[in-house]
């Protein structure tokens, strides 16, 4: 009994650690505004440099707002970030090269949609619902949802959904704190 309390306190101190950690960090902390509430996303330079650069770029461009979850499979993940909705498309900026790393595709991990040529990522993005792991070391993960991950639960399935949720608002979070203290 005693060990099963101390595994749950060691579990909050280390969620409420990771939590801190990405709020100590505006400038790699996402807030994702969907219809239902705010998720906030980690974001992972340290294995992912090249494309944090390219989603906050993006993301500060206003690129993500408005635009439709085009693929949302139950148990698996939703996918985004295409501005034609059709899941052909991306921004004018030219493809990354893969950065693979060895970071758990598990809940709420997100990872860089590609073509079948690893070196083709642009500006869609997906986050898993579930376990993944089987996307490992082929996709590249570039962040990690660490708050509203039940909003990300509640879009809208289907390929495409018949009616499909959007991404209201994307900032980086150190951009909005700018705002706020002006």
């Amino acid at each position: 009994m005693l060990k099963h309390i101390a595994l749950i306190l060691g579990s909050l101190l280390i969620m409420s650690t990771e939590t801190a950690a990405a709020e100590a960090d505006p400038e790699n902390t996402l807030l994702l505004d969907l219809k239902d509430g705010q998720v906030k996303i980690k974001l992972m330079p340290d294995i992912a440099p090249n494309h944090v650069e390219r989603i906050k770029k993006l993301t500060r461009e206003g690129f993500y707002d408005g635009i439709i979850w085009h693929r949302v499979i139950d148990g698996f993940m939703a996918q985004t970030g295409d501005p034609t909705g059709t899941g052909m498309g991306g921004s004018e900026d030219p493809d990354l090269k893969a950065e693979f790393n060895d970071y758990n595709f598990g809940r709420g991990t997100i990872g860089a949609a590609r073509s079948q040529d690893p070196n083709s990522a642009n500006s869609q993005w997906f986050i898993c619902f579930d376990d993944c792991s089987f996307l490992n070391n082929q996709y590249t993960v570039w962040g990690q949802v660490i708050d509203g991950m039940e909003h990300v639960d509640a879009i809208e399935r289907g390929e495409p959904p018949a009616n499909p949720d959007k991404i209201v608002k994307m900032q980086v979070a150190a951009d909005v704190q700018a705002e706020a203290a002006e």
